[in-house]
């Protein structure tokens, strides 16, 4: 539930730009009334689904405060880039911050990862996972560096795709692509875990 709750921006954004794209002539009567004359019908779709995540953007902090009376860095961060980049998708009318994106925040938390780990000594991932379990220094320091790599290539995979293929194959690939890689890293990361786990028990 809490993975579908993460993902509610997202999966917003991409039923927006589906229904907007098989509307096109009211999904461009809708951008225009928002955002004014000048857009065409091919820009209404992904600036209707940039305009849609915000809001679900703002909604889900909403949300989370009113449920923990607070709200955690990691969607604060998630959070305020969505508004940077969404904002300057819908005030200069182009696609291209919105694209950007997930690219800067992937590539913001591995820069984070790496920096604490290497420069500052603190590793984040263990931070964030020891009170669940108990794993070797070595081990530690491995998964910190292997989901640092992992935000690395997700940044250049976005970046790839979106210049590479359609925007709506992007629009695919940030929901159904983007997620079934995270799961993937996740699953990997969860049998390598177990390995280790198992020989402490013994």
């Amino acid at each position: 539930m809490k993975f579908l709750f993460d993902l509610l921006p997202v999966i917003l954004f991409f039923g927006a730009y589906k229904i907007a794209g098989m509307n096109p002539e009211a999904s461009l009567s809708l951008a225009s009334s928002w955002l004014g004359d000048g857009i065409v019908a091919t820009q209404a779709p992904i600036l209707i689904a940039t305009a849609v995540a915000m809001v679900a953007a703002a909604i889900q902090i909403a949300l989370v405060w009113f449920k923990r009376g607070k709200v955690d860095g990691m969607l604060w961060v998630s959070f305020a880039i969505i508004v940077v980049f969404g904002g300057a998708t819908l005030f200069f009318h182009n696609p291209t911050f919105i694209k950007w994106k997930p690219t800067a925040l992937y590539w913001l938390f591995g820069a984070v990862l790496l920096i604490a780990g290497l420069a500052l000594k603190r590793n984040l991932i263990r931070k964030m996972l020891e009170a669940q379990i108990q794993l070797p220094d070595e081990v530690w320091n491995k998964l910190n560096l292997a989901w640092a790599l992992f935000f690395v290539m997700m940044g250049g995979l976005n970046l790839y795709v979106a210049y590479s293929f359609s925007e709506e194959s992007w629009v695919n690939f940030k929901l159904f692509g983007m997620t079934g890689l995270m799961i993937a890293f996740a699953v990997l990361q969860g049998f390598y875990l177990s390995r280790h786990i198992e020989e402490d028990a013994h």
